[in-house]
């Protein structure tokens, strides 16, 4: 069933407190009630630290943080939910197969390939690897619209590469990547590939069985979630092979003066006192995401895509970066004024009470690539409205009269 605009805003606490219209989804989304509801009652009813007490309320706990655990595998259609890894963020979990997997598993001679569009989260931590290896970074250029060609494709594989980082959708052009053809050249070679599903997640459902991906990174705070909480999925042929990242409580079986003996996954892999509120805040976003239905998210952002396309298109100073095609831009509209800084593009927008992002938005290399200094970035959810379309482009046109351009 179709939602109405009035019953989605009225989902969103934030909605009610403030006038702003919110158009940075990208950077990080507003919260439903429910979520905001499971993280207070985890702290009200069952409040105590999981795995730590043989009480009723520490296993109450325990059950809770686990119980979630289940649900995000699910979520995946991972086989198993010890695949399943809490961290803080998509950027702690990269970190996490860098140190645990690409440090002890890659050597020198090894390639690495990433694509030029990458966040910084899932560049750097591979640049620190290859330098600590020696094995090579390669990079997968893409076309001004954010297509990878099949001769990008045939030039960055080769025998030499040992593993892929790529993002499943770009916090910049809002475009897909063609990931099954990735997934399925990197197994040739014998190379795994990790995935950033920080961008996508919150947009299309993602079957980590039928992508056959090797890690897979998200945030919570992204998809309606709580900020602080993150998951990496790994196969667990993988997982078992890798060292701890962190060291600490929770995650041994027995320590001695002189070593330790560590825990099976997936707590291995989660040393010290975990986010378990958020950890549930995530399950009741997930099930948010599920009422709505990934059919109704679709088609609303497409909506809502296309139609502030239509209007920015008409105003003939502004660029918007990527795909000519709304469908290609999973509600990212990252666009540049004639002669206006993007800072500046931001700012008299915030005058109106209108949030958009501008910058870099951690990507300086396909800027770099795109030979664009930066860019200014509205990022559009299923419970954005037509409405506040209409009021951000109308802020839109007179701008750089505003900034002494004349008419």
């Amino acid at each position: 069933m179709k939602w109405s605009d009035k019953r989605r805003r009225e989902e969103f606490p934030f909605f009610c407190y403030r006038e702003e219209i919110y158009l940075d989804h990208a950077a990080t989304s507003q919260r439903p009630q429910r979520v905001l509801d499971a993280e207070r009652v985890f702290y009200e009813k069952q409040n105590a630290n999981p795995f730590r007490g043989l009480y009723e309320l520490g296993m109450e706990a325990t059950d809770a943080y686990e119980r979630a655990r289940k649900t995000v595998q699910n979520f995946l259609h991972a086989q198993y939910a010890e695949e399943i890894i809490f961290t803080r963020n998509a950027t702690e979990s990269l970190n996490l197969v860098a140190y645990s997997f690409g440090c002890h598993f890659l050597k020198e001679g090894d390639e690495i390939i990433v694509s030029i569009m990458e966040h910084h989260s899932n560049l750097l931590p591979w640049q620190m690897v290859a330098e600590k290896t020696g094995a090579k970074l390669v990079f997968l250029e893409c076309g001004a619209d954010g297509t990878i060609s099949k001769e990008q494709l045939d030039f960055a594989f080769t025998e030499r590469t040992k593993l892929v980082a790529i993002t499943h959708v770009s916090n910049v052009l809002g475009c897909q990547n063609p990931i099954e053809e990735v997934v399925r050249r990197a197994h040739e070679c014998e190379a795994v590939v990790v995935l950033d599903a920080a961008q996508s997640i919150a947009h299309r459902p993602v079957d980590v069985v039928l992508l056959d991906v090797d890690f897979l990174a998200f945030s919570g705070h992204k998809m309606m979630g709580p900020m602080g909480i993150g998951v990496l999925y790994g196969k667990k042929k993988w997982l078992e092979q890798m060292p701890p990242f962190l060291r600490g409580g929770e995650m041994i079986e027995s320590v001695s003066r002189t070593g330790a003996t560590f825990a099976p996954l997936p707590h291995r892999l989660e040393a010290g006192t975990v986010n378990a509120a958020a950890a549930v805040g995530l399950e009741a976003a997930i099930h948010f995401i599920h009422e709505i239905g990934w059919e109704e998210i679709r088609s609303r952002e497409e909506e809502l895509t296309a139609y502030a396309m239509n209007q920015m298109e008409a105003i003939p100073e502004i660029h918007i970066l990527g795909s000519k095609d709304p469908k290609n831009h999973s509600g990212i509209l990252t666009f540049t004024v004639e002669g206006v800084h993007p800072h500046d593009v931001a700012s008299i927008l915030d005058a109106d009470h209108i949030a958009v992002r501008a910058g870099h938005h951690c990507a300086q290399p396909l800027f770099a690539h795109l030979n664009i200094p930066s860019a200014t970035r509205a990022s559009l959810a299923f419970y954005n409205t037509k409405e506040e379309i209409d009021r951000f482009v109308d802020c839109l046109k007179p701008l750089r009269r505003k900034m002494g351009y004349g008419k």
